[in-house]
């Protein structure tokens, strides 16, 4: 079953085109559209008429407000449903994205939203739609295979067996030079669904009746920035219904936490030394007690709270009830927003790691365990940009928790010049593109050391490349400063 994911070099290097090219140039037509009020044998009519699969249906504005498929009519035309409107039926906010947006961008994001169609948009005008049809090549290369796959595993050990694919398949994607931006949500969205199903097949040995809860992604799987070198970072917000106590509640998720985590382990992903994990009773928390928490680190700003705080504060819903995060999110970035000091605490401790450059402009190296004369990518590269991309989108109420996405979004709020964010942004994802290459040449299962690269093994172009990134995050780091008159 597993074996047809081996043998990819002979496809890969074609289909990597196709994934490089932005979304407007697979458009083959505009965007077929309706307005809400045309029913259902009309739109059947005008899909059959035009060939397509879905229409887009538009407000008076010419604006998208929901999307209808050949899905959709079957299901309501089996109910002699013909008669209604298409906006009854349609789904609404359809998920769209820029035409300058690569065609791997659109398929991950297929496959994470489980859709079948996005919006094409240019400066806010709808001029196409992608399907999952446009997009078979991504399905030969096995993102939608292994998807399935992993929906279907019945039991941990194919799930590790599909985790080790997972990692094979990473490999060979760095290896043929995906852009990092899109290989880290690749990676990020099938590690995703490879817990998720963990979580399914575990959930059905323990008694969760009652209680309403959320698995929650920290770091950098709440980033969606996952690389090769990555350890567990969760945790689980729970709301116990009435009469309900919280010391039994909390015994009952605990031990299914645990073992969650033991089998997340098992397929690879080791448990954090740091004890990040949903299994430590710190971290399994009722929404009450994370607000309290969260408050502490908010109000007090000591050095370990801001650490604690960095991890947890990109904390997204996995699985389960996703009300429960969006509910928290809320409330931090509202309460961060009255608390401008903690910002303030938050952006010092952010200088704290400076770019591996000296005072002449070289790079400066180190000699950490197992890695002699190197630099850490990830310490001294890719943290700067995220502790930054963090600290502003919490000053601006951003909900993003990715880095590019926040630094795009601070830029949106006019937060940030377009170049900066534009410049911080590939900045970043040099850093990560490089920490990706040096895991897979070094093949090593210690993640700081897999984080450390010889400058010296670098060709002379993308040493001069990693030096203007890390100038970049200098900058990056002037501008903290100057913000918060550090």
């Amino acid at each position: 079953m597993l074996g047809k994911y081996g043998p990819l070099d002979h496809r890969l290097a074609d289909e990597q085109q196709t994934f490089a090219r932005p979304l407007r140039s697979l458009l083959q037509r505009a965007a077929v559209t309706c307005d809400g009020g045309s029913t259902l044998v009309e739109v059947a009519v005008l899909m059959r008429s035009q060939g397509v699969g879905s229409i887009v249906v538009v407000d008076a504005q010419a604006h998208p407000v929901g999307i209808v498929t050949s899905h959709d009519m079957v299901r309501v035309a089996a109910e002699n449903g013909g008669a209604r409107r298409v906006d009854e039926i349609m789904s609404s906010d359809p998920v769209s994205l820029p035409a300058h947006a690569l065609a791997y961008e659109a398929a991950v994001t297929m496959t994470a939203r489980r859709i079948r169609h996005i919006l094409v948009m240019d400066e806010g005008r709808l001029i196409g739609v992608v399907s999952e049809r446009d997009l078979f090549s991504l399905q030969r290369l096995g993102l939608g295979e292994i998807s399935m796959e992993l929906r279907l595993a019945g039991d941990l050990a194919v799930l590790g067996a599909l985790a080790a694919e997972i990692r094979k398949l990473t490999h060979r994607l760095v290896e043929q030079g995906v852009a990092p931006e899109q290989l880290m949500l690749f990676v990020s969205v099938l590690n995703d669904r490879l817990s998720q199903r963990v979580i399914e097949i575990v959930r059905k040995r323990h008694d969760l009746e009652r209680i309403s809860w959320c698995w929650l992604a920290f770091g950098s799987e709440g980033r969606f920035e996952q690389t090769l070198a990555t350890d567990q970072d969760n945790g689980l917000i729970f709301a116990a219904h009435e009469g309900a106590a919280l010391p039994q509640v909390r015994a009952r998720l605990l031990a299914f936490a645990r073992e969650v985590n033991e089998a997340l382990d098992a397929c690879g992903f080791p448990l954090c030394k740091g004890n990040i994990m949903a299994s430590i009773p710190a971290l399994c928390l009722s929404r009450e007690e994370w607000q309290a928490k969260m408050s502490g680190w908010i109000e007090i700003s000591m050095p370990k709270a801001l650490l604690d705080a960095a991890i947890c504060f990109d904390f997204r819903a996995l699985y389960g009830d996703a009300s429960l995060a969006a509910a928290l999110r809320e409330w931090v970035n509202a309460r961060v927003r009255r608390q401008p000091a903690f910002l303030r605490h938050m952006a010092q401790a952010a200088l704290e790691a400076r770019p591996a450059l000296n005072r002449l402009g070289g790079f400066a190296t180190g000699d950490p365990p197992n890695a002699p004369g190197t630099l850490n990518l990830k310490l001294q590269g890719a943290r700067i940009f995220i502790d930054a991309a963090r600290i502003y989108a919490l000053a601006s109420g951003v909900p993003h928790t990715n880095t590019a996405d926040r630094l795009r979004a601070v830029r949106d709020a006019q937060a940030m010049s377009e170049t900066d964010a534009a410049a911080a942004t590939d900045a970043f994802y040099l850093v990560q593109g490089l920490r990706l290459q040096n895991q897979v040449s070094r093949q090593t299962g210690e993640p700081e050391a897999a984080n450390c690269i010889a400058p010296e093994r670098l060709s002379r172009i993308s040493q001069a490349a990693l030096k203007e990134a890390l100038r970049t995050a200098k900058d990056l780091q002037n501008r903290l400063a100057l913000d918060y008159q550090l």
